[in-house]
């Protein structure tokens, strides 16, 4: 039996069933029919049903009309803390939490409600702090995202921020979490980072020959050094805000840990190789690459301390410096044993040019220069790397004795090695001159006294034959033959075959010979007028003599002008010699002598009389004024050449 009872409720026509069915079945439920009415059925669907075709007015709507506005967008959903930490957002993450905390704890005591819900706000820090944590212990792998690191350096700098806020505070209940100290755990965290990374540097490529595994270890290291701080100034200094100076404190940071890894190598004990190697790499590789890096971005290393302290430097100072005296020692002498030994065997010294020249100042600069400069860069300090030039002050004593045997024995080949040595000599005060920032002053200072000694003794020794055979010549100056007419030209005649005996020396130590010769014949003219017995008895004889003396001047200008001599300044002393002869009024004759003794301060009262001598006319009175005028006149050697010193008279 079916009977059906209909109930409208919200559109709906509810059927139901009553009775049994045959067998005894229950009869099943029917689903609810869906009453609405047919124009609701209409708009519900989303596609209408066809209708039949019918002509319909098309209707058109005015061009100038706008579209149906659409209503705003409605906004994305915010993101959740979870998603945050996903997507790896953890300074958005972060201020969520703060926001939760504030929440929680702002207000005082939590109620047991609230003591759930900080479990929570704790756990998901310590997720976010680890995070943060593996984010900064990643920042200097390849791949590190710096976008990532932007962000956990921004939680850092709010965690900051609210520490401060909960200092101030004082009150209410502290969450467990706070005052982390952020910012310490962030440089803790970074300078292990360092350290690490400075323990297991880049492997080594195969060592070079004659490399030690020490030497390839610190070169690993300081790879690893530069190619961290290349990445610090290009990617991560971008992610920090310029307060932090992160680029100090990472330099700082590999600077100490470099530091405490070379001290530990200078500490084992070093031979020398590796003892040389790292003063150089602590003293010249080390600040180069510095100076790289600063020159990439902004790094300032000025604040650095010195890479070892100096009780482990001083030790590794010695050792080398000990060792570079004794090379240093060894070379030099067995150069100059060589040269000893061809001199002893009778050799000669080889010749360029026609010109004796020995290799041993050459060799020897070379040496000095190379050792010493490379001496500045291993120990990174000139004065100390000065200490290794005692040694050429040793040498040039041992070679102004070996010069004085060779002048002493006087064997057939001594003179060549004497005009070798002069251009030794020469070369000697050339690197003297034009290095000596090298050299600690006074042993400059004494290596040049050695070396003006060895070319006096050598000019002496050269010339000490020419006086010899030119003495015949002196005689005849000055002699009642000479006051007739001068005998300068046999004198001349003999010079021009003494010079021959002059060949030898390098064109410029030949011309400082004759210059020599120049000057010392200079001085024998002068002191064989003054100790002449001539009487110049009147104004004729004393016009001619000073007529004799000027043209003996010239003479001698032009002979040894033509053999390359430059002291012209000896002309000026024979002219103004001349004039004192030739003048006539007492106080010409003062004023003369008092230009005399301004031009040449060394000019005595025993030369003034000597000259005056000459001129018998004059009083012993009037000898008394010139002389006089000496002592008024200031004595400025160091402006003048030295001349009468030279002249001895009694």
């Amino acid at each position: 039996m079916r009977s059906e009872s209909t109930q409208k409720e919200g559109g709906f026509k509810w059927s139901t069933l009553t009775g049994k069915l045959p067998g005894g079945h229950k009869p099943m439920l029917k689903l609810p029919k869906i009453w609405v009415p047919k124009a609701a059925e209409v708009r519900r669907n989303s596609a209408p049903a066809p209708a039949e075709p019918r002509e319909v007015e098309p209707a058109v709507a005015p061009a100038s009309a706008p579209p149906a506005p659409l209503g705003p967008p409605r906004p994305p959903a915010p993101l959740t803390f979870e998603q945050h930490l996903a997507a790896l957002h953890l300074s958005e993450a972060g201020r969520l939490l703060l926001a939760r905390e504030e929440r929680l704890f702002a207000g005082g005591g939590l109620r047991p409600p609230e003591v759930v819900d900080a479990d929570a706000l704790e756990a998901d820090r310590r997720a976010l702090e680890d995070e943060v944590l593996r984010t900064l212990r990643t920042s200097l792998d390849a791949d590190a995202d710096a976008q990532v690191l932007r962000s956990a350096v921004s939680f850092v700098e709010l965690e900051e921020e609210q520490d401060q806020i909960w200092e101030r505070r004082r009150g209410g209940t502290l969450p467990s979490w706070r005052l982390r100290c952020w910012r310490q755990a962030h440089d803790a965290t970074l300078q292990s980072l360092v350290e690490e990374r400075m323990e297991a540097p880049p492997t080594p490529a195969a060592l070079r020959p004659g490399h030690s595994s020490i030497q390839a270890d610190v070169h690993s290291m300081g790879r690893r050094l530069r190619r961290d701080l290349l990445l610090v100034l290009e990617r991560v200094e971008t992610c920090y805000p310029a307060h932090l100076r992160i680029c100090r404190q990472y330099a700082a940071w590999y600077h100490r840990c470099v530091g405490a890894k070379l001290a530990k190598l200078a500490d084992f004990g070093l031979d020398d190789q590796d003892c040389t190697f790292l003063l150089r790499w602590v003293n010249d590789f080390y600040p180069r690459l510095l100076q790289e890096l600063e020159a990439a971005g902004e790094l300032d290393t000025r604040a650095l301390d010195c890479l070892l302290p100096k009780d482990l430097l001083a030790p590794l100072e010695e050792q080398y410096l000990s060792k570079q005296q004794g090379e240093l020692s060894t070379y030099l002498g067995r150069i100059l044993d060589e040269a000893r030994e061809t001199w002893t065997e009778g050799g000669l010294p080889p010749s360029e040019d026609g010109c004796f020249a020995s290799p041993l100042a050459y060799d020897i600069i070379q040496m000095v220069n190379g050792m010493v400069s490379a001496a500045e860069k291993v120990l990174g300090d000139l004065p100390k790397a000065r200490t290794l030039t005692c040694q050429l002050q040793d040498l040039l004593r041992r070679f102004a004795t070996f010069q004085a045997d060779v002048i002493k024995r006087n064997k057939a080949n001594s003179a060549a090695f004497v005009k070798a040595n002069l251009g030794c000599v020469a070369q000697f005060r050339d690197f003297l001159a034009s290095r000596s920032r090298l050299f600690p002053e006074d042993v400059r200072r004494n290596c040049l006294r050695t070396l003006t000694d060895m070319k006096g003794s050598a000019h002496e020794y050269l010339l000490g034959p020419v006086h010899k055979n030119l003495k015949p010549h002196y005689r005849k100056l000055f002699s009642q033959e000479w006051l007739k007419t001068s005998t300068l030209d046999k004198l001349q005649r003999g010079l021009e075959d003494e010079m021959l005996q002059l060949e030898g020396p390098s064109k410029s130590c030949r011309q400082e010979l004759t210059a020599r010769l120049h000057r010392d014949v200079a001085v024998e003219y002068v002191y064989r007028l003054l100790k002449a017995e001539l009487k110049l008895k009147d104004k004729l004889q004393q016009r001619q003599a000073a007529d004799n003396v000027e043209r003996d001047a010239g003479a001698l200008r032009d002979f040894f002008g033509g053999h390359g001599s430059e002291e012209a300044w000896l002309h000026q002393v024979l002219i103004m010699i001349a004039e004192v002869l030739k003048l006539q009024d007492l106080p010409a004759i003062q004023f003369q002598v008092a230009s005399l003794g301004t031009a040449f301060p060394d000019l005595s009262e025993k030369h003034v009389l000597s000259l005056l001598k000459l001129k018998s006319n004059l009083t012993k009175e009037d000898k008394n004024n010139v002389k006089a005028v000496l002592l008024e006149i200031p004595k400025d050697s160091a402006q003048s050449q030295a001349f009468f010193s030279f002249v001895a008279v009694k």
